[in-house]
């Protein structure tokens, strides 16, 4: 299924059907009065949160949406029905915007969360409500109101605990497919994922989902290269795994050049990502000497005074540790909140 997470719809919402102005006409009944019945309401619309769903491809198409009018009122004091409600299903992580103001209506972080975005129209009033003592036989009636329409912009976020982030051929795809049940296209060669991937990782009784960001470029925030279209899939999740291919460098000043670029990248993008728990992971040591790995891993401890974990997703080297990090950085979020 195609990857599509920014469209632009149209919300009619219901109109109100009209009142009635009609009158008793009874056999034997020389005197009948007024007996119009008011207008059902306009159908709302709403956009509801549904797990299963982690894209706005449905939503390419069609480009209006509309929720059912009220039916008008009679006589013998019969109501119009309401009209039919409409509800939009969009993936959990959708926000939806104001396209002429930009003001954010929703943030659907939760399943299931149900949100009421263009109200239907009011129905029309029939003539049996303007009876008076002076006015015995009114005439009045009323038209029901239009629903709100209005053009939104809907937006998707992915929700995962963790993203994995690094320039691209980092090695992303391959471990994400590694952690989990994920199967996301592998090559060897720049840009291999065009849109992110989602993975369940299980441990025991433990599971989180890991996210696949595409590869991040320098002036990605900026707009260049894949970058910004996929960077604000990265702001909800907790922690970061930040990945560093090795394998192609002369040196570890070139390495720690790779890293220096996707950091200045969050940081330019949004202060908050770079505050961020991050795990920093060297990747493809496979063709290397324990003794060229040894080197770079030294490198960047001392750069970044901390842990650095050196992995093969070929080999497995480290997975298990990698796994049991991440559970653990969450652990720790959770403890701060």
């Amino acid at each position: 299924m195609k990857f599509i997470d920014e469209v632009r719809i149209t919300l009619i919402a219901g109109k109100g059907g009209d009142g009635s102005a009609g009158f008793r006409r009874e056999k034997f009944i020389p005197f009948g009065g007024p007996d119009g019945g008011d207008g059902g309401d306009g159908g709302d619309i709403y956009f509801q949160a549904t797990e299963g769903m982690n894209t706005l491809v449905n939503f390419r198409g069609k480009k209006t949406y509309k929720a059912g009018h009220g039916e008008n009122g009679a006589g013998r004091q019969k109501f119009g029905a309401f009209g039919e409600d409409l509800v939009i299903k969009v993936p959990v992580g959708t926000i939806i915007r104001n396209s002429e103001s930009g003001e954010i209506i929703a943030d659907l972080t939760e399943p299931e969360k149900k949100v009421l975005i263009a109200k239907g129209g009011r129905g029309g009033l029939g003539n049996i409500n303007f009876k008076s003592a002076t006015n015995q036989a009114p005439r009045k009636a009323t038209e029901g109101k239009y629903g709100d329409e209005i053009e939104v912009d809907l937006e998707l976020r992915l929700i995962a605990d963790i993203a994995l982030v690094g320039l691209p051929n980092a090695g992303k795809s391959t471990l994400i497919s590694s952690i989990s049940a994920a199967k996301p296209k592998i090559a060897d060669y720049p840009f291999t994922t065009l849109e992110p991937n989602l993975g369940v990782v299980s441990m025991g009784e433990d599971s989180f989902v890991v996210a696949d960001i595409p590869g991040l470029i320098e002036n990605a925030a900026e707009g260049k290269g894949l970058g910004i279209k996929f960077l604000k899939h990265i702001q909800r999740t907790k922690s970061l795994v930040h990945l560093v291919d090795v394998s192609w460098c002369l040196d570890e000043y070139e390495a720690f050049e790779q890293y220096v670029v996707i950091r200045d990248e969050l940081t330019k993008y949004s202060e908050e990502l770079s505050f961020k728990k991050e795990i920093v992971c060297l990747t493809k040591i496979d063709a290397m000497t324990e003794e060229e790995i040894e080197k770079f891993r030294v490198f960047f401890e001392e750069q970044l005074d901390k842990k650095v974990i050196v992995l093969s997703s070929v080999s497995g080297r480290n997975i298990d540790l990698l796994k049991s990090i991440m559970l653990k950085t969450l652990g720790s979020n959770q403890e701060e909140k």
